[in-house]
């Protein structure tokens, strides 16, 4: 358990990469050496430590993040392993919302990946220092240079090899550490739990002191007194290097670079002392800013003496507890049967079990402090994102957020037996995963269950049915269309409801206009007091945002515009919020029929890797798809095509795209933005959802 004396040796760190570059085997080598584990797990045999759940077992992909600690020459290491897949980028999000650094994993062959891309931008808001591993250094095609350029390029990065690969491919059989000035030979008959230092072979010597000069010269960039050694080519100690990489990396002025090859046991324990060495402590993150009750910025040091401060990131059902919150401590203590204050749902919460996890088993303690990554067990009103401070005190830390589903299912129980265990479960899994949404069409009368792409909807359906053994029939994916307008309109509505002896009086005229793509809503008020008054505007506005739940086409958001209160009255006696709330929900409605609406469809960054041979086929199945073709660029044998294309022609893609090129083509795919459906297409789909 980490107290305040020994914060300094305490690293909170994430393992974040594309899907299969590699990252769950490095955590699997990483607790192996440090004697976390006894047996090497295997992603590929399905008894990987940190893949525990059945789902992630049967499809070799990590699905949810997993955490874990061990410890490494004294230091203990908190770890989480994060998912690779594009449908679970809120994962990543919310661990690295929490972490203090980070070793991102790249392919030696595929280099800068395009979900590596999006996990590093992630990395980047959280301004989290960063290592750099360049795994699977022995398979064929592997590039350790090509890899450091295309950070570079795509991260506008200032990577720094700290190693150099001795041999590559067949031949990779080491690592020259280039601080410590030696060649780095790992044991295969002990797993490589063994290695030895030896000296550089002369023919690599060239090679090392061409590394050298640059790790030293982008160092001097940024440290004062080593730039006046370098300059008046005195000797630099390793001891100066190490201070000087540290200092960089904590700035985020640099990234140190480190090869290997995880599978086969090579170049993990110095990557172990890199993080150790180069990735922070808690004491080294800045102190936790929040907000108090006057939305004042009120900050919290990482320190146990400090009033408790901490963010639950991660809620997750147990089937041996209710549910486990996974907090970051900030500041402060946290004991078993404290009561703390959650500010955000102004409810009391007490601490039932404190839980140190080590991916699915656990193990219970007595408390938890600054610096500090546990589970807890005991909250009632908590969820993802909120903030546990101490009873009597006020902080919000920032909270996450968390992108829109983009695709759905219809979901119904087989039997009225299995209605409640059904709606009880999807309230269970939403409420773990925030990208997940529960939603039910006011036409049909269907629950549609949504989420961020057709592998994540197809978990969710896994869980229902095997893990809470629901018995339910779930339909075809929809892609989850939105509504916006093209043209300006003006219309009014009044409600006027004489009942009794008081009546209901609103009466509003609003302008809609069309906004940026991606803007979303915004509502103005250009009338004075004495027209409309003051007290009357949130009811307005209410009215106004919960019509665009429901846009004029075919029912779906409406979004991207923004809404002028421009005229209307009101009745000294007669006039109320639910009156004005009306009007304004009926003047909607009619405004958005005049403002020329059109369908919105999310659009898809696609990136396929194919064969050369290949390469025709993909580019005239893709524009057969309405795809955008962005870019082709060749690497090696290989042909990588960039495209924009609608979600709604990608359902089955992988099927497709395998039998075009016999296995030998993979792609991945992310959200990109919402685009107006071109009107024949539109009309088309309009047309099929009225069911005419």
């Amino acid at each position: 358990m980490a107290a305040q004396e020994n914060l300094r040796d305490v690293r909170n760190i994430g393992i974040m990469a594309h899907i299969d570059a590699g990252k769950t085997t490095t955590t699997e080598r990483i607790l192996f050496y440090t004697g976390k584990s006894y047996k090497l797990g295997e992603v590929h045999d399905g008894n990987a430590v940190m893949d525990w759940m059945e789902q992630e077992q049967e499809r070799g992909i990590t699905i949810t993040s997993a955490a874990t600690t061990c410890t490494w020459k004294d230091k203990q290491i908190n770890i989480i392993d994060t998912p690779g897949h594009v449908d679970f980028t809120v994962e990543v999000e919310r661990c690295l919302r929490v972490l203090d650094g980070v070793i991102a994993v790249f392919c030696a062959v595929g280099g800068v990946e395009p979900q590596s891309e999006t996990v590093w931008r992630q990395a980047d808001r959280y301004k989290i220092p960063r290592i750099a591993f360049i795994n699977k250094m022995d398979r064929i095609g592997a590039n350790f240079e090509r890899c450091i350029q295309m950070m570079e390029d795509k991260f506008d990065a200032n990577p720094v090899a700290i190693q150099i690969p001795v041999g590559k491919e067949a031949e990779f059989g080491g690592v020259i550490d280039i601080i410590g000035e030696k060649m780095l030979i790992f044991n295969e008959q002990s797993l490589g739990q063994e290695y030895e230092a030896v000296e550089i072979p002369a023919e690599y010597e060239e090679e090392f002191a061409a590394a050298r000069m640059v790790l030293l010269e982008k160092l001097a960039d940024f440290d004062e007194e080593l730039m006046e050694k370098y300059l008046d080519d005195t000797q630099v100690s390793a001891t100066e290097i190490y201070s000087a990489l540290r200092k960089s990396t904590l700035a985020l002025d640099v990234v140190p670079v480190l090869c290997g090859s995880a599978f086969k046991n090579k170049g993990i324990q110095p990557l172990l002392d890199a993080v150790v060495n180069f990735l922070p402590s808690p004491l080294d993150v800045p102190p936790v800013e929040g907000e108090d009750n006057n939305q004042q910025v009120v900050t919290r040091k990482t320190s146990a003496n400090e009033k408790l401060c901490g963010l639950v990131f991660k809620l997750m059902s147990d089937s041996f507890v209710e549910n486990l919150a996974f907090i970051r401590v900030y500041s402060g203590v946290l004991k078993v049967g404290d009561k703390v204050f959650n500010p955000i749902k102004k409810k009391q919460e007490k601490i039932a079990k404190i839980l140190r996890m080590h991916a699915n088993k656990r193990e219970e303690v007595k408390e938890v402090v600054a610096g500090d990554i546990a589970a807890i067990v005991g909250l009632k009103f908590t969820t993802t994102g909120d903030t546990l401070c101490e009873a009597g005190d006020f902080i919000v830390l920032d909270s996450m957020e968390f992108p829109e589903p983009v695709i759905g299912v219809a979901i119904e129980p087989k039997s009225k037996a299995d209605e409640k265990k059904l709606n009880e479960t999807l309230a269970k899994i939403a409420l773990e995963d925030p990208s997940f949404t529960i939603s039910t069409n006011g036409d049909t009368g269907q629950t549609i269950i949504s989420g961020m792409g057709e592998l994540h909807l197809e978990i969710i359906v896994d869980r229902l049915i095997n893990d809470f053994n629901v018995a339910a029939n779930i339909g075809k994916p929809q892609v989850a269309y939105k509504e916006t307008i093209t043209a300006a309109a003006v219309a009014e509505g009044k409600f006027d409801q004489q009942t009794g002896a008081k009546g209901q009086y609103g009466h509003v005229e609003i302008k809609i206009e069309p906004l940026n793509r991606g803007a979303g809503f915004e509502f103005v008020s250009e009338v004075k007091d004495e027209l409309i008054p003051r007290m009357f505007l949130g009811a307005i506005e209410k009215g106004i945002k919960d019509s665009l739940d429901s846009g004029p086409l075919i029912g779906y958001p409406l979004t991207d515009v923004k809404v002028s209160l421009i005229g209307g009255s009101y009745h000294e006696e007669e006039s109320t919020e639910m009156a004005f709330g009306v009007a304004s929900s009926m003047a909607l409605r009619r405004v958005a029929n005049e403002a020329k609406p059109m369908l919105l469809e999310p659009l898809m960054d696609l990136e396929v890797i194919t064969p050369e041979e290949y390469l025709g086929d993909v580019m005239s199945d893709l524009n057969s798809k309405r795809a955008k073709i962005a870019g082709v660029e060749a690497v090696s044998d290989r042909q990588i095509v960039n495209a924009h294309v609608p979600l709604s022609e990608m359902f089955g893609y992988s099927t497709s795209l395998r039998s075009a090129t016999q296995g030998r083509a993979n792609f991945t795919m992310q959200f990109l933005e919402y685009d107006i459906v071109p009107a024949a297409k539109a009309e088309a789909i309009i047309k099929k959802i009225r069911g005419i």
